[in-house]
């Protein structure tokens, strides 16, 4: 699942390939954002963790994987 994340006053975003499904994501930024969670917290798929301060959140984007071509064949 890839997750791109808006940071306030941050002149890039967040981009992270996460195993949590689109659910799992959703919930996280609903409890960030309703004042449940202090941190969005985010575990991509090499096992590191992402940490944003809720209040610095500006948007956060979930989108399905791109599925990545290999070989050489004709598009």
């Amino acid at each position: 699942m890839e997750v791109k994340i808006g940071v306030q006053h941050a002149p890039r975003e967040i981009v992270l390939e996460s195993g949590q499904s689109a659910e799992e994501v959703e919930n996280a930024v609903a409890d960030a954002l309703s004042g449940k969670a202090t941190l969005l917290s985010l575990v991509d798929d090499h096992g590191r963790k992402v940490l944003v301060p809720s209040e610095r959140l500006a948007y956060v984007e979930i989108g399905e994987p791109t599925a990545r071509k290999v070989g050489f064949g004709q598009l």
